[in-house]
């Protein structure tokens, strides 16, 4: 199942950088003709934040966020995975803080108009709570392989066994 959601990511985030991609290409040529495309910055930008959450998910899900790691390294697995799944909690608790919030937001901005697009400013806002949703779920899910698999003493919930780097096209 987590294969399938990697997959999904994948071609979510990379579509997304595509329409952007393509949109400011076209955008800057048409301004270049005098023809502007008023709407396309707008949508490139909203584009833009919803491809910052499907990154920072997937990243979550690969462990691969930075971190620093200098007090706790040389604690064994045992004691590292013990305060990853604190720092975990302290999260998960920041996102249902940060997810309500942005659902706030979000019912707060139906009405308004997001720049010259025409679009309700709520398709911007709606990024952050189900953004946050994503990052939960994919700590929970990276908890639960970590504490699984605790006797192999290997893996952890945020970041990877020293000296694991990424496969290449992993990330």
């Amino acid at each position: 199942m987590g294969r399938l959601f990697a997959r999904i990511e994948f071609a979510a985030g990379a579509g997304l950088l595509a329409v952007i991609v393509v949109l400011v290409f076209i955008a800057s040529v048409m301004r270049f003709f005098g023809h502007p495309l008023i709407w396309s910055v707008d949508l490139a930008q909203l584009l833009f934040i919803w491809l910052c959450f499907v990154g920072a998910t997937r990243a979550m899900r690969e462990r691969a966020h930075l971190g620093v790691d200098l007090l706790i390294r040389y604690a064994g697995h045992r004691n590292r995975l013990i305060v990853e799944t604190v720092l975990a909690a302290i999260f998960i608790a920041f996102m249902a803080v940060l997810a309500w919030e942005g659902y706030e937001l979000t019912m707060l901005n139906r009405e308004r108009q997001f720049g010259d697009s025409g679009l309700s400013y709520a398709y911007v806002t709606i990024a952050v709570p189900v953004g946050c949703i994503f990052l939960t779920l994919a700590i929970l899910a990276n908890a639960r392989e970590a504490w699984r698999n605790r006797a192999g003493g290997q893996m952890l919930i945020l970041s990877r066994p020293q000296g694991q780097d990424a496969a290449p096209g992993e990330l």
